[in-house]
């Protein structure tokens, strides 16, 4: 088995509340893909979204702030550990579809938290 270094990823930083969604919804979209269902991701509708949230960030308490980024970086971290591991179901040819599924709901299921704590 062969290693890659880390590629350089943008990582948004804590406070780009619209950032951070947008990244997880790419996410999402990729284990949507592997899992066999159509991709959610909508272009235009996502910059909106993520401007909404990237206001309503700007116009949270410092509390709603903190908590969104604290799941923010939870889910993207628990969002990572589960695309690596499908990623090696998929090198050790496993099968992974309904892992994918399971990780795309709770993905997509952590999104709506997300924009819940901002209240978008």
């Amino acid at each position: 088995m062969s290693h890659e270094p880390p590629r350089a990823v943008h990582a948004p930083l804590a406070g780009d509340a619209g950032g951070q969604v947008a990244q997880l919804r790419h996410v999402l979209g990729l284990v949507e893909t592997m899992a066999g269902l159509p991709a959610s991701a909508d272009g235009d509708g996502r910059m909106d979204e993520a401007a909404r949230l990237s206001a309503a960030y700007a116009d949270a308490l410092p509390i709603d702030r903190r908590r969104f980024d604290a799941l923010a970086s939870e889910t993207a971290a628990w969002a990572a550990s589960g695309v690596e591991t499908l990623l090696h179901l998929e090198e050790e040819q496993l099968p992974a579809a309904a892992a994918a599924s399971r990780l795309a709901r709770e993905l997509a299921f952590a999104v709506d938290r997300l924009k819940a704590t901002l209240r978008a």
